[in-house]
């Protein structure tokens, strides 16, 4: 994974911006830009999203657990319907039901 500051940096320049120009561009002041690319750890959410949107940068969530319990939902779906096909305990099934003679 590239790192934020790089990845700025690196669109910025590919866009041929200079970071007082990407700054009035995002409505924000030219030493936010200057910060995000040296590093600083503390921005604001909203600032960032709109240094991205100039620069056409898109972010994904991810989340390992949500993509585990994801992942899971199918089998437990097919367990539970196979399941329920399944005749009671005892029980026969319409294939296997007999008529007396």
């Amino acid at each position: 994974m590239i790192p934020l500051p790089q990845l700025i940096q690196t669109h910025r320049k590919k866009a041929g911006l200079a970071q007082a120009q990407l700054a009035k561009l995002a409505g924000v002041g030219k030493t936010v830009v200057w910060d995000l690319e040296n590093g600083k750890e503390s921005v604001q959410w909203d600032t960032l999203q709109k240094i991205f949107r100039v620069l056409n940068i898109t972010v994904e969530w991810r989340s390992p657990l949500l993509d585990r319990t994801a992942s899971l939902a199918p089998a437990l779906s097919s367990a539970v319907s196979s399941s329920s096909s399944e005749p009671p305990a005892g029980g026969t099934s319409v294939a296997e039901s007999r008529t007396p003679i």
